[in-house]
């Protein structure tokens, strides 16, 4: 079979000319296909040296014409111009053209006409789409690097769900930007309609119907509590006030990362009063590196533990809960059905490990953010993401941190958890069972109430003395 590609000006008579040839011999040769490209005069030039320069070509009038080589692939073989193929087509088909000098003119104007239309159309219907538009920040992390092919492969917002991605970090980060967008456009994700890159704070966040918020870019150490406050406030400040004037009224707004985690969350609530309710930070990585822990002690694959819960600081001072842990497909002398479990706490006969190895390592892994990559900070900040667009599976329980209502425990001025549901994206409480959780509340200073500690109980124990800061981790199921 022979492919031949047509390439040229959309107003060339040349390339009118030599297109009614190729319909002819596509009309009567069963093994003849003809492919055409036609550009905009204004674009035509650069479109051609582009193409050129793409396959070390040689060309530079109107058309262009090349052979596809279908049954080896490679770049192709140029063929030349109007002349060539009249040649060619007269020594291998013995067929030429008599088409008129007048008409070719004729021809070449309705090409343009036409060719207007088609691009014109092409930009109504663009107009139609409204793709969700989803706001990265500090882009250039190796976390975004891994994120972006996830949200454009469909299963966190749906097949159907065409999306815009925009990055946005500062302005000495844009080579790594375009490296970005150019690796998102590679994807050729169906769901992907736009990749763009945004470096100007005052254009931050327009029309977001999506913001994830990514571990900023720190210059200098940091030493204290006040250095931390310090550091990030003018970045949230700055967020906050940028969300409020540009993004859409029912953003969602979801914080991960490895750093100060649940103190950029309240102060993005603080600084955006408006997307309160619709900020919620990332849970997922600590619980993941806790059925990690428990997965290697058991012999056992993480996807089999379910219900593991993190409560306190997602990034700091946090209680990894197991009372209603289970465990799925255990080997052991005791089988089931596919549903069936067992409690985690029962088949963990080495509670010395429990309550002294399992915790101290991972709170190790908490303080050093060890083993805390790209690659787990996106699949975490992914699945949150589908979980709260579509609901959590049936039934199972997953770490989720967000802002208490004050009426939980029935204490004026207090922010604190307790379990909800997540049922296609609206949270209520799942029962009263944890309202006895908290028997110490936190203090009314601000400050402690975003980053207060205290004393953490044994994994297996309820927690009786534990000050929760303003932001703990949270779980939901549906």
């Amino acid at each position: 079979m022979a492919k031949f590609v047509l390439a040229g000006r959309a107003d060339c008579p040349y390339y009118a000319k030599a297109e009614l040839l190729a319909d002819y011999l596509q009309k009567n040769l069963p093994d003849f296909r003809i492919h055409k490209i036609t550009q905009h005069p204004d674009i035509w030039e650069e479109w051609l040296k582009d193409l050129c320069k793409k396959n070390r070509w040689s060309h530079n009038k109107s058309p262009i014409i090349w052979r596809e080589l279908l049954d080896r692939g490679g770049k192709g073989l140029l063929l030349g111009g109007y002349n060539e193929f009249l040649e060619h087509a007269q020594l291998y088909y013995g067929v030429t053209s008599s088409m008129t000098t007048e008409l070719m003119k004729r021809v070449a104007q309705e090409n343009l006409g036409t060719h207007i239309e088609k691009e014109l159309e092409k930009e109504s219907l663009k107009g139609l789409v409204n793709p969700l538009q989803v706001w990265i920040t500090s882009a250039s992390s190796l976390a975004c690097y891994h994120l972006i092919p996830i949200l454009t492969s469909g299963e966190v917002f749906g097949p159907q769900m065409e999306i815009s991605i925009n990055l946005f970090d500062n302005k000495h980060t844009e080579e790594k930007l375009i490296s970005h967008k150019q690796e998102a456009e590679d994807l050729a994700s169906p769901c992907l309609q736009s990749v763009s890159i945004c470096t100007q704070a005052e254009e931050a966040f327009h029309g977001a119907h999506v913001i994830i918020i990514l571990d900023d870019h720190v210059d200098k150490e940091i030493n204290s509590l006040e250095d931390c406050i310090r550091s990030r406030a003018p970045l949230c400040q700055l967020y906050g006030s940028l969300i409020e004037k540009n993004a859409h009224n029912f953003a969602k707004i979801i914080v991960g990362g490895k750093t100060f985690v649940n103190l950029k969350t309240a102060l993005l609530m603080k600084y955006a009063p408006t997307f309160a309710r619709n900020i919620i930070a990332v849970a997922l990585g600590v619980e993941g590196q806790a059925k990690a822990a428990l997965a290697r002690k058991l012999k056992i694959t993480p996807s089999c533990i379910k219900d593991v819960i993190i409560w306190g600081n997602i990034s700091g001072n946090n209680y990894v809960d197991l009372r209603k842990a289970k465990v799925y497909r255990y080997e052991s002398a005791i089988w089931g059905p596919p549903h069936y479990s067992r409690p985690v706490l029962s088949l963990l006969f080495d509670r010395e490990w429990v309550n002294r190895e399992f915790v101290v390592s991972l709170k190790t892994l908490t303080a050093t953010g060890r083993q805390f990559g790209g690659m787990l900070a996106a699949h975490s900040i992914a699945t949150t993401l589908k979980y709260w667009c579509h609901g959590s599976p049936p039934g199972e329980i997953v770490s989720l941190g967000v802002l208490s209502e004050e009426t939980d425990l029935n204490q004026e001025d207090v922010k604190t958890t307790l379990p909800t549901k997540n049922d296609h994206q609206e949270r209520r409480k799942v029962s009263d069972d944890y309202k006895d959780l908290f028997t110490h509340l936190m203090p009314d200073d601000e400050k402690d109430l975003i980053l207060s500690d205290g004393d953490l109980p044994d994994p297996g124990t309820e927690p009786t003395s534990l000050v929760p800061p303003a932001l703990a981790g949270r779980f939901f199921s549906s």
